[in-house]
């Protein structure tokens, strides 16, 4: 007796571990799945804080999820190599811009490893990249390539002031800093993982 319960034990644990590994190849991206289930809580902690402040820039909260991931992993206390802060990775110099335009008087900017400032200072930024960019087909590579290097390299890559539109495909073979060639296609695949199943 003892013997079948141990092998139907072993059998159920092996039909589970088959089940979730099918599931997390369905996804798209098994290895992020498999971390996101191990720790739901740091995946998933500010989806409800991303999604408002998403809405209130009137963006996609998957593609600023993405941005979060990509950026500082989930982390809110992460500090870049050039002294970018919190969720999105915003420099001083954004959230100057953004503390000005939204009137908030003696800011500074160590509240930027305050989740919800630097998502809405991030947002911010994002949303008026995408501006930018709004007379091309997609502006979400054009926008992500200026959030990562800012918009005199984007309009470089685009092709100067006043030239046709092009595609977001050829204006991202015209990146020529391999760091943010990676950074736009890396945040591009997520916010499409994220997009493929319907959630965040």
């Amino acid at each position: 007796m003892v013997r079948f319960v141990f092998k139907l034990i072993i059998c159920l644990l092996l039909a589970a571990g088959v089940g979730i590994g099918l599931l997390a190849l369905r996804s798209g991206d098994p290895l992020y799945t498999l971390y996101e289930w191990l720790s739901p809580a740091r995946f998933q902690q500010y989806d409800q804080l991303i999604r408002a402040t998403a809405t209130a820039n009137q963006l996609d909260p998957m593609l600023v999820k993405a941005v979060v991931w990509r950026e500082s992993r989930f982390d809110p206390r992460k500090l870049g190599a050039a002294r970018e802060r919190g969720l999105m990775q915003v420099s001083e110099i954004a959230a100057q811009e953004w503390a000005k335009e939204n009137h908030r008087e003696n800011f500074q900017v160590e509240e930027l490893f305050d989740p919800a400032t630097n998502l809405r200072a991030g947002a911010w930024y994002l949303h008026r990249a995408i501006s930018h960019w709004q007379q091309m087909r997609d502006p979400v590579p054009f926008a992500l390539a200026e959030y990562n290097a800012g918009a005199s390299r984007a309009q470089r890559w685009a092709g100067g002031e006043g030239t046709k539109p092009i595609s977001g495909s050829a204006f991202q073979r015209n990146i020529d800093f391999p760091g943010t060639k990676k950074y736009v296609q890396s945040i591009l695949d997520r916010y499409r993982f994220y997009q493929r199943r319907g959630r965040m």
